[in-house]
């Protein structure tokens, strides 16, 4: 058992980009809807893994905003799948402690799955364990400008002098206001980079890159990325004196 202690400090903040699910069912001749459901259970396995390790916070890149282009069938599937694992959930959610949050515009999103996930942030908005974000209708440019315009309508109405406008202030303008940034980002399925994904967040995040695709991706393979982090030393651009830890 990982266990947080002295230089195997537990991240607070794991961010995931959740790839490959629809290779996944390519490789095996099945539909790419059975990636996707797939998928949807080692979210939950990974979830029921970061509250056994302590994690804080875990944030799932669920949809971008470049993922509207993908055939219309596709994102149909993705839809009606997240909708109705939101309803059947809903009361796990409760029951674990978990409070689900969302990230992204609610503009484009299906009004039964924006129900659902309304319905669930509503009433798992009290609970104090594990915060699971959902980054949906997501993409860092989109939160930086959303930011943007509304330090400039603070500047704009007097509340807020230009000089003023400070990494806090951006930070507080994110859709992540309140919440520490990512300690470590994991990827899967081979790709090396992150996509337009928390820009501003990751900038002082370890990665984690793995050639698992997302539904090959267990409970065993998140540890394994968690052990990984454990035994990096993180700098933030500073010098670490031997044996003291810089966290």
């Amino acid at each position: 058992m990982l266990r947080p202690t002295g230089k195997t400090k537990i991240p607070k903040h794991v961010a995931i980009i959740m790839d490959g699910n629809g290779r996944w069912a390519e490789a095996q001749s099945l539909p790419r809807a059975k990636g996707h459901i797939e998928g949807v259970r080692r979210v939950e396995e990974i979830i029921d893994t970061a509250r056994e390790l302590g994690i804080k916070v875990v944030t799932l890149f669920t949809f971008s905003t470049e993922n509207w282009s993908r055939p219309e069938n596709e994102v149909r599937v993705i839809m009606n799948i997240l909708s109705a694992v939101l309803e059947r959930k809903l009361q796990k959610l409760k029951n674990d402690n978990i409070q689900l949050r969302m990230l992204g515009r609610i503009d484009r999103v299906p009004q039964p799955l924006l129900k659902a996930l309304t319905d669930v942030i509503s009433v798992t908005s009290g609970n104090s364990g594990l915060i699971v974000n959902l980054a949906f209708n997501y993409g860092a440019r989109v939160e930086i400008i959303d930011a943007v315009q509304k330090i400039a309508r603070s500047v704009q109405a007097g509340e807020l002098a230009p000089a003023a406008i400070t990494e806090q202030v951006i930070s507080d303008s994110l859709y992540t206001k309140g919440l520490p940034d990512p300690d470590l980002l994991i990827r899967t399925s081979g790709e090396q980079r992150i996509s337009n994904f928390l820009l501003w967040q990751l900038s002082y995040a370890e990665f984690y890159f793995t050639d698992k695709l997302w539904p090959d991706f267990d409970a065993k393979e998140f540890k394994k990325a968690i052990h990984d982090y454990q035994k990096r030393e993180r700098r933030y651009g500073t010098l670490i004196t031997k044996g003291v830890e810089n966290e």
